[in-house]
């Protein structure tokens, strides 16, 4: 393989903590090596538009903690025209290698990109934890920022003796939702893998009436579905069921975009920075196709086409062993 000299990177698709982290530890490794890295901006729309700056050292400098991303970020898809496909190409041809920070809608360009180019490495990150075969970078961070919230919803649902009901990020996957609803002590989780009745919903919230607990907190994720519901929120419209069926005080609350920003976990910032650091291997070793998969410490380069057009669900098992603490 020739010597690698010039090389993108660029985060596409939502924000969330930890992106920084991966940039800087796979920017300061490629320094030091000599090569040279262009940071495009807002993500793949950079790479169209050829806007990109080349990364110093002082540019990743006291990163670390920051949430967001320094590069900017959007949901630009350039396989919807043709003409931005061959501008894309034509800008990456200027490079060696390009690193890829994204989600699962970021996933399928980049392989649609490898395909045609061949050159691509793809760093997981969503809170939504929804990419086969790893862990993704800022999922940790929105379950801590989750739990910290539906904590201090406790007090008030105690005090004022009302039901809550948390509606959480997770479009296809309930991840946040059990995670955080487990930590933080949520009476019911309502996920995408394993939906519940409003029935049944209604009957944990009755039992704990019964136990002389006169409050409860319903966690639910976004992406949960009733063939009854109206209403474009699903948490609005188990709030308005369990206020009409049970003749009791609720209230909605709904945790969305706040989970993607502040300062990433501990956990977070690690993971990150070794995903940033392995992308740089891969890319020495030529194994261009791949992503850094990551599995509690253990690092591996998975192909991208194996993780495309697959979701990363939560296992009946986990969801099972959660399900006695309900009510």
């Amino acid at each position: 393989m020739k010597r690698v000299r010039r090389v993108g990177i660029l985060t596409s698709g939502g924000d969330c903590p930890g992106l920084n982290a991966a940039i800087r530890a796979f920017v300061k490794l490629a320094l030091r090596k000599g090569v040279e890295v262009w940071g495009f901006s807002d993500g793949w729309e950079g790479v169209v538009e050829g806007r990109y700056r080349i990364l110093k050292a002082r540019d990743v400098s006291g990163i670390l903690p920051q949430g967001g991303t320094i590069l900017g970020t959007s949901r630009f898809n350039p396989l919807k025209s043709e003409r931005d496909v061959r501008r894309a190409l034509a800008n990456l041809d200027e490079l060696d290698a390009l690193v890829v920070i994204g989600g699962n809608g970021s996933i399928h360009i980049a392989h649609a990109f490898q395909e045609m180019w061949g050159k691509v490495i793809f760093i997981p990150k969503t809170i939504d934890n929804d990419i086969w075969g790893t862990e993704s970078i800022g999922f940790n961070t929105a379950v801590e920022v989750a739990t910290a919230l539906i904590d201090r919803l406790h007090t008030t649902a105690e005090s004022h003796r009302r039901v809550f009901v948390v509606q959480l990020m997770g479009r296809h996957t309930g991840w946040i939702t059990l995670y955080a609803g487990m930590a933080a002590g949520a009476d019911v989780m309502v996920i995408p893998e394993f939906p519940m009745s409003e029935e049944k919903i209604a009957e944990y919230v009755m039992r704990r009436k019964r136990m002389g607990k006169n409050f409860s907190i319903v966690a639910v994720a976004e992406g949960v579905r009733y063939a009854r519901q109206r209403e474009h929120n699903v948490g609005i419209y188990l709030q308005r069921y369990l206020a009409r069926e049970l003749e009791i005080e609720t209230r909605f609350v709904e945790i969305g975009y706040v989970l993607r920003g502040g300062t990433p976990t501990a956990y977070d910032r690690l993971m990150a920075h070794e995903m940033g650091h392995f992308a740089f291997v891969l890319l020495e070793e030529g194994r261009f196709g791949c992503m850094t998969a990551y599995n509690g410490y253990v690092e591996r380069g998975l192909p991208i086409r194996e993780a495309v057009g697959r979701l990363k669900t939560v296992p009946a098992e986990e969801y099972f062993a959660a399900l006695p603490y309900f009510g």
